[in-house]
């Protein structure tokens, strides 16, 4: 019979533990039933051009899991014990407002047919190459968002260490990654042309404002200079009046204008820009206006309603939850908007 087994002839994994995966893969997604029998060792060996051997080793294994069971003089089966779940690894780089929305919109759309771990890697490429090397073939599905730091020889090494993750359980996570092979699921936001969009959308309420000050503090936010690239183009092709600061003083607080500030929700820089308008009683919202990046539930509630750019981090959650269901990788650019609020 033909084979619905698949490996991947580039796949650094052992063929061996391809075929385990594989077929354990088809047994937790239905593809095959409890008590259907598989196709013979020989058939296997031939439908994919590897030595029936190997495929002996992968079923003896398989067997001694429980996963399939065997008829002496009629084949392999489908053991009719209870079908394993499948097996998530979320390796996210920290955890923050809007990593914790992505997760909870991702467990509430895979729904109780999976086995979820999650692990941080804390944008440490030392850490992050050991944890892919322990962790290839103990897992169905790898989730990552692969927040390093931006110079090319760490993110050669990033590309490196995600190429061992066998071909089909790969989803790249909020950014999308150029040079990775096989097949592969990527749902992200496009940081520099994003925020360019993002504020197209607030063109008419930013002319109302004399500048635009973009808060960009070192160590603030990875993709700072993504970001102010697509920023400084927005200005100059709108005659926005713009400047960016790196540190925060009093002299920048200024009536009638605006300010951008390009870290997380309720990190120091937004603070500290928040108290010292206060200071110089300046209207937040009417005097200036503020707006942050990235999305939280609480930006509904801070300053009686923060204003945003962000990616959908629910959509994000929502298709990672698909793909894997429907075992359909794909590449998907997130929505990305601008959320109207009170400060702007």
């Amino acid at each position: 019979m033909k084979s619905k087994i698949e490996i991947d002839p580039n796949s650094q994994t052992p063929v061996y533990k391809q075929l385990i995966q594989s077929v354990q893969y088809l047994v937790e997604t239905g593809k095959y039933k409890q008590g259907e029998f598989l196709p013979s060792p020989k058939d296997v060996g031939n439908d994919l051009e590897i030595s029936n051997e190997t495929v002996k080793k992968a079923y003896s294994i398989l067997r001694e899991k429980g996963i399939i069971d065997s008829y002496p003089g009629k084949g392999f089966f489908i053991s009719k014990n209870e079908q394993k779940k499948i097996r998530i690894l979320l390796a996210f780089d920290k955890i923050s407002t809007y990593k914790q929305v992505l997760y909870s919109s991702f467990i509430a759309n895979i729904g109780d047919t999976s086995e979820i771990t999650m692990r941080l890697h804390n944008q440490d490429i030392d850490l992050f190459e050991q944890f892919i090397e322990e962790n290839l073939g103990k897992y169905d599905y790898y989730l990552v968002t692969p927040h390093f730091p931006l110079q090319a020889d760490i993110q050669k090494r990033v590309i490196k260490a995600l190429n061992k993750i066998p071909s089909g359980k790969l989803i790249i996570l909020d950014k999308h990654l150029e040079g990775l092979s096989g097949n592969y699921g990527s749902i992200y936001q496009d940081f520099e042309n994003d925020i360019f969009y993002g504020l197209t959308q607030s063109i008419d309420i930013l002319k109302q404002f004399k500048k635009l000050n973009v808060i960009s503090l070192e160590g603030s936010c990875l993709y700072a200079p993504v970001l102010e690239k697509g920023i400084k183009r927005f200005c100059d092709k709108n005659q926005i009046d713009y400047i960016i600061h790196k540190n925060i003083n009093p002299d920048i607080i200024q009536k009638d204008e605006a300010y951008l500030v390009l870290v997380s929700q309720l990190d120091t820089d937004l603070i500290e820009l928040v108290r010292i308008a206060k200071t110089k009683d300046c209207n937040i919202g009417e005097d200036i206006g503020i707006i942050s990046y990235n999305e939280s539930p609480v930006n509904e509630i801070i300053l009686n309603g923060l204003t945003v750019l962000s990616t959908d981090f629910i959509q994000m959650g929502e298709l990672a939850a698909k793909m894997i269901k429907e075992n359909n990788l794909q590449k998907i650019k997130c929505d990305f908007q601008l959320i109207k609020r009170n400060t702007f």
